[in-house]
This record gives C-alpha cells, structure tokens and sequence, in this order.
C-alpha cells in the first residue's frame, strides 16, 4: 500500500488591518487567487484527499475553503504555527489513505524537507513560499510507519507556477 501527503502552506495573508492578531489575518487579494489557481491544480491532477488537517487560523480555513474540497476536515489548533516534530506526531496518528494538511512555516517547510528522499531542484523548495504545495508518497500502510527521509516526492507546486502556465 501507498499513503500520500498532500503539505500545502497557507496563500499570501493579508497585514492591512494591524489591529488584527497573527491567528486573525485574512488571506490578501493575492492570496485569494492563488488558492483558486491550487484549486484547479487539485482538480486537474486528480489529487483529492480522503481526509484534510487544517489549522484554525483564519489564513488556512479561507485557503482550504477555496479548494472547494468535499472530504471530511478536521481543524486542529496544535497545527497552528506546528513545528515539524508536532506535525510528524498528528500525521502519524492519521488512518486515511491520501491526507491533505494544511498549515504554516515554518514547520511545514521544515517538515516537507525532512520527508522527503531527495529535495526537488526548484529554487523555492527551501524557503516554501504562500501556496506552496508538495505531494509525497511513502510506500507503507500506517501513517505511524513514516520516517524523515522515506517519502518520495511526486510533484511541488506554487501558485505562481500554475498561474504562469495557464496565462494566455
């Protein structure tokens, strides 16, 4: 059996409002769009999620609000500003075949290096830009059998990307 990992970091927040706490910034303009672009990307490529981890800050529910996505989500305040150790534990104790997490850096950066078995060569891979997007497959069949280094990563994305290969 196969499990695959869907970490995608929020879209661009907005900082217009400075009264606003760091849990409470929306997603900008920008941002908006770019988790449409995700939106289709999702759709086009077929990855959808049996099960969808979010974090409660309102950046992460507005991003996966776009994704228009119809699987079961559960929103979890330990996945809000996660390191990758307290990532690595709630992912572990997951039991869904295809899990899709959405969350922050640093941790999610710092957690889909870990991961994976060799880093891709795109140059935002490291500082995991808003919307960036890695999908990692494990050849086991637990959740708690994922190691640091035992994924393979099947395709990285940023919303730029996408939108620049859709632009006329």
């Amino acid at each position: 059996m196969t499990l695959r990992l869907i970490l995608m970091r929020h879209a661009k927040s907005g900082w217009d409002d400075p009264l606003l706490g760091d849990h409470d910034r929306p997603l900008s303009p920008r941002g908006i769009l770019s988790a449409r672009a995700l939106a289709r990307w999702l759709n086009q490529t077929g990855l959808q999620p049996d099960r969808v981890l979010c974090s409660t800050a309102q950046r992460t529910r507005e991003t996966l609000a776009l994704l228009d996505l119809d699987q079961p989500v559960e929103f979890l305040g330990d996945l809000y500003l996660a390191g990758e150790d307290t990532l690595m534990d709630i992912i572990q104790a997951q039991h869904s075949g295809t899990l899709h997490v959405v969350a922050h850096n640093p941790g999610i950066a710092q957690l889909a290096g870990l991961l994976v078995q060799s880093r891709p060569s795109h140059p935002r891979f490291n500082d995991y830009p808003t919307g960036a997007t890695s999908v990692i497959e494990f050849p086991v069949s637990s959740w708690g059998q994922i190691g640091f280094g035992t994924g393979r990563l099947i395709d990285f994305v940023l919303p730029r990307d996408i939108i620049e290969k859709t632009a006329p």
